[in-house]
C-alpha cells in the first residue's frame, strides 16, 4: 500500500471521495509538513491478510516481552518524542 500526500485544505474539499474512494494512506499536510494520516478501512480483509497480521502482532508482543517494553512506555516514548520535535 503507496501513500498519497494531500494539502489539508484539498483533503477537507474532497473528504468524501477519500473516505469512500482511497485505496491508499493520505498524508494530510500544512505548508509541507504532515498532520495526519488517513488510513482507508477495508470492508472485508482476505484470510491470508487476517493471518498476517495475526502472526505480525504475535511476534510484535514476544519481541516487547523479550525487550521488557510495555505498550504504555511506548506510548510516553512517543509523546516526549513529538513533543521535542516541535520546540
Amino acid at each position: 500500500m503507496g501513500t498519497t500526500k494531500v494539502g489539508i485544505r484539498e483533503f477537507r474539499q474532497k473528504l468524501a471521495t477519500y473516505l469512500l474512494e482511497a485505496d491508499e494512506i493520505v498524508a494530510i499536510t500544512r505548508h509541507g509538513d504532515t498532520v495526519g494520516y488517513y488510513i482507508p478501512a477495508r470492508r472485508k480483509r482476505t484470510e491470508t491478510e487476517k493471518a498476517t497480521l495475526k502472526e505480525v502482532a504475535s511476534r510484535l508482543q514476544q519481541e516487547m516481552a523479550a525487550a521488557g517494553v510495555t505498550e504504555g512506555e511506548i506510548i510516553q516514548d512517543f509523546k516526549r518524542w513529538r513533543r521535542s520535535g516541535r520546540k
